[in-house]
């Protein structure tokens, strides 16, 4: 499976404020600057993140976004899903009619890892993808410039 742009765009941007020193307010700018993301469109995914209650907005000239809960609850699932991306990679598969499916056999099958893969997103965390990207820069060595 590949996440689509709002998918993608939106684990980056979280993904950022997570990366930000606790209850720092970071502008759509810097956010979309730091990753390389169109700041219009990086917006409009920050209000359907605000309105998920995963992302907080202060208004204001020092306003800005962060994060509404730590990092270790707000999980990969409650990000696709509060975007419109579905967390049903197998949709089509596991949703077919078992009495048109080539056999009971394979209709078992998807919806296992349907099920499988659904838990999967709702398992990792912002949290367990901030440790993988500290992980990956502190490999990097110093100099290493990190964009998710």
């Amino acid at each position: 499976m590949k996440l689509t742009t709002r998918g993608h765009y939106s684990v980056k941007a979280l993904l950022d404020l997570s990366l930000q020193p606790a209850g720092t307010l970071s502008s759509v700018n810097a956010i979309a600057t730091r990753q390389s993301l169109p700041a219009p469109y990086l917006e409009k995914l920050l209000m359907e993140l605000r309105r998920s209650h995963l992302v907080s907005a202060v208004r204001g000239a020092h306003g800005g976004y962060r994060l509404a809960q730590p990092p270790s609850q707000i999980s990969l699932g409650q990000i696709l899903e509060a975007v419109g991306e579905s967390v049903s990679p197998f949709a089509d598969s596991a949703e077919a009619n078992p009495n048109q499916a080539e056999d009971w056999v394979t209709s078992m099958l998807w919806q296992r890892l349907h099920q499988k893969l659904k838990d999967a997103f709702y398992s990792i965390t912002l949290e367990d993808l901030y440790y993988d990207a500290r992980s990956w820069q502190a490999a990097q060595g110093e100099g290493a410039s990190f964009v998710v």
